[in-house]
């Protein structure tokens, strides 16, 4: 395995760009694709997290009214303690409190995180289970509720569904899509609140893992990752503009045909020996 050259990082920044806000797992592509390149390796849960970083920075944009407009309430609401919160103090409150499940399970479980779970036969099954679960939830889901209806306990589901994407092949807006679905909310709704709910998760870790790795070697160079990371912002931003456009629409079905598609090519790989599980 050798270091990753900046035509690759290049190249790994547009997937995850292409793929961090899709219900299709950017950390299952990263896995799966890094050992296809030239240079043979799995770039590593560190380098997934520094770019989404970017991916992040694309969502910070796109909506910096709203988060602008929920943290004044939210710095607001703690000066007015016993008081009703409005509904955007309110949503502050449950973006905070659906981190925490996350934010837990992956220091509990760091070190899984980081080895086995990347094990490609892990990733398979889960981009092909998923799938099955995404598609049920989008034909069977009542799709009425908004997000000024978001329940505490909502939150904290939500949270759960986001920690799912601790294990490459599950999806992060993918896990949180489809719990909005299984509890009623339009997929615009659910789509809104998974980009919203992912900013302090994603944000803490990709600089923890900037933190952790400065200075460290690694395949991947400083240089290309943080060109990694702006092309995945450029991307990002690109496709949340049209995401967004695209669930107001049309059904989830693409995103699982091409889950279900996926997971049967790596478990193909994998049984050629073409791919090699860890």
């Amino acid at each position: 395995m050798s270091a990753v050259g900046w035509g690759e990082a290049a190249f790994l920044g547009l997937i995850q760009g292409l793929t961090e806000f899709l219900p299709v797992s950017s950390s299952a592509h990263l896995r799966i694709i890094g050992p296809l390149l030239p240079s043979g390796g799995d770039p590593g849960a560190a380098f997934t997290a520094i770019t989404q970083i970017g991916t992040e920075a694309a969502v910070l944009l796109y909506f910096r009214h709203d988060i602008a407009r929920i943290f004044r309430a939210w710095c607001a609401s703690l000066a007015q303690r016993g008081q009703p919160l409005s509904p955007d103090a309110r949503m502050g409150w449950l973006v905070l409190v659906g981190t925490l499940p996350i934010a837990i399970l992956g220091l509990l479980f760091k070190n899984a995180i980081e080895g086995s779970l990347r094990d490609l036969h892990i990733t398979a099954a889960m981009l092909v289970a998923f799938a099955v679960v995404l598609a049920v939830a989008d034909r069977l889901g009542r799709k009425q509720r908004t997000l000024d209806r978001l329940t505490w306990g909502h939150g904290i589901l939500f949270g759960f569904a986001q920690a799912m994407a601790l294990i490459p092949g599950v999806s992060r807006s993918g896990g949180t899509i489809t719990m909005g679905l299984i509890l009623g909310y339009t997929r615009e709704a659910a789509a809104r609140y998974s980009f919203l709910l992912a900013i302090p998760a994603v944000l803490l870790s990709g600089f923890y893992q900037l933190y952790k790795t400065w200075g460290v070697e690694s395949t991947v160079g400083p240089g290309q990752t943080w060109l990694a990371t702006a092309i995945a912002f450029f991307v990002g931003y690109a496709v949340i503009v049209g995401f967004l456009k695209l669930v107001s629409t049309r059904s989830y079905m693409p995103f699982v045909v091409y889950r279900i598609a996926l997971g049967i090519v790596v478990f193909a790989l994998l049984g050629a020996s073409v791919l090699a599980p860890l």
